[in-house]
């Protein structure tokens, strides 16, 4: 009989794959029920891959089913599903920024100024159409570029694969988040949507696959 992580693993790629599906053919009622189920299966494949669970990376995938739960809702609730998904990165910088000490300020600097350029190139092609969401955006913005420079520090500081993982998530991540602003405020596309969910799950699945590492080398 397979074993659980056989079963969950299974399972979230089914589930990511309908998601896909319901993206690309734009079928909100696939949606509906398989956008939320993203983040509940992977919690799932989580909680049964280690043996004592992170509490902060499940409250982290907590706040993202209600991120993914509320931008089904985009005209109504996009403000909350922004704050969502920032309280999502602020933990996933707290929990990144834990594997971590010794690093040359120096490093620090010139890792955030890198996001910080890719950032401003984005915010340059969106602003005349944020609005009243400038300073929310703007805000945003700066706290995803705190994560990829802590997830990119934490690799740098040990070119583990477990890092590289978190790295590749948070990369991906900041990619799938920028392809939204993307598609909401300068060009709506329809490659865009279908880009927006694919990276995101392919992010939240490689930080997961991360944390499940990171877990069990403290066994």
């Amino acid at each position: 009989m397979p074993n659980k992580k056989i079963i969950f693993s299974t399972l979230f790629l089914v589930v990511s794959c309908i998601e896909i599906y319901a993206a690309i053919y734009n079928d909100k009622i696939l949606e509906l029920i398989f956008k939320p189920l993203i983040t509940t299966v992977l919690v799932l494949l989580y909680l049964v891959s280690v043996s004592k669970p992170n509490f902060w990376f499940v409250s982290a995938l907590f706040f993202s089913f209600w991120g993914d739960v509320l931008l089904l809702f985009p005209k109504d609730y996009f403000v909350l599903g922004l704050l969502s998904f920032l309280i999502t990165h602020i933990i996933y910088i707290k929990i990144i920024s834990g594997f971590f000490s010794k690093i040359k300020l120096s490093t620090k600097v010139l890792s955030f100024f890198a996001f910080l350029i890719y950032f401003s190139a984005i915010i340059f092609l969106i602003k005349d159409n944020l609005g009243e969401l400038f300073i929310p955006v703007i805000i945003y913005g700066l706290v995803i570029s705190m994560f990829g420079t802590t997830a990119l520090l934490n690799y740098i500081s040990n070119k583990a694969s477990e890092n590289l993982w978190l790295l590749i998530g948070a990369l991906i991540f900041i990619l799938s988040d920028s392809v939204l602003a993307l598609n909401k405020f300068y060009s709506a596309q329809p490659i865009f949507s279908n880009a927006i969910m694919i990276t995101y799950i392919v992010a939240q699945f490689y930080i997961c696959k991360g944390m499940i590492a990171k877990n069990n080398l403290k066994i």
